[in-house]
């Protein structure tokens, strides 16, 4: 007879067990997932493009972020690291999949840019590894890919390698457009994260509460001739660390 838990880190481990493999796309464990996401470039996916999120353009340009450390947190093909990188920032970038690191660092090379990328699950990595605190921390897309619970997780992490005064600038996505609108307490007697959670306006603001908001507002629909991402079924918000 097994008694396991003792700490919080244990509950969120079984936490974790509750779901099937497909589901677990968030820790290590799901990075053959990922790798099999990414073997195909050629795909007509919205985010392998080389192009950056318009908000983060947005921000940059409106002056509501200035170069500092930036932390892009399931940077993918790195897209968007390679524009921070461009803008002045001194940028990590974490990613669990070897391919989309590897599909990454061929495009900071072919561009010149100087990202540290580091493979892995970021809740995992060490303060040494991560290099904080940072100015900002960037997500387009990892946050509604956790479980409920690993909301804890996420936020610990903000507290521990957000500078204050630090940005953390997200995207996900919101209800009414894409993502699953099950209750949380649903994801886990079905086992399954649905393709992602949804969230809406009021439950980003809750969340991130202990953070003073700059901006929520829908992305911008950017047409495929764009120099910019945009899908309008995404939230873009800017948070501030006091």
């Amino acid at each position: 007879m097994d008694r396991n838990i003792r700490s919080v880190d244990d509950v969120l481990r079984l936490l974790d067990g509750l779901f099937a493999p497909e589901a677990d796309r968030w820790t290590a464990g799901g990075a053959s997932w990922w790798d099999g996401f990414y073997a195909d470039r050629s795909k007509a996916v919205p985010f392998f493009v080389a192009k950056p999120d318009e908000n983060l353009v947005s921000y940059a340009d409106r002056g509501l972020i200035t170069p500092g450390r930036a932390l892009d947190l399931g940077c993918g093909p790195g897209r968007n690291a390679l524009h921070l990188d461009a803008l002045g920032f001194e940028v990590d970038a974490v990613d669990l999949s070897p391919a989309a690191i590897a599909w990454a660092e061929e495009r900071a090379s072919e561009a010149g840019a100087d990202v540290r990328f580091h493979c892995g699950d970021a809740f995992a990595l060490t303060a040494a590894e991560l290099g904080g605190p940072y100015d900002l921390v960037y997500d387009s897309g990892c946050f509604h890919h956790l479980p409920p619970h690993r909301r804890i997780s996420y936020l610990a992490l903000l507290d521990r390698v957000l500078a204050p005064g630090g940005h953390l600038a997200l995207t996900c996505f919101a209800s009414g457009g894409m993502g699953s609108e099950l209750p949380d307490e649903d994801f886990y007697r079905e086992a399954g994260l649905k393709g992602g959670l949804a969230y809406t306006a009021e439950s980003l603001r809750w969340i991130f509460s202990d953070l003073t908001e700059v901006e929520l507002r829908r992305m911008n629909d950017e047409p495929s001739e764009s120099s910019l991402f945009g899908e309008a079924f995404l939230w873009t918000g800017l948070f501030r660390r006091g």
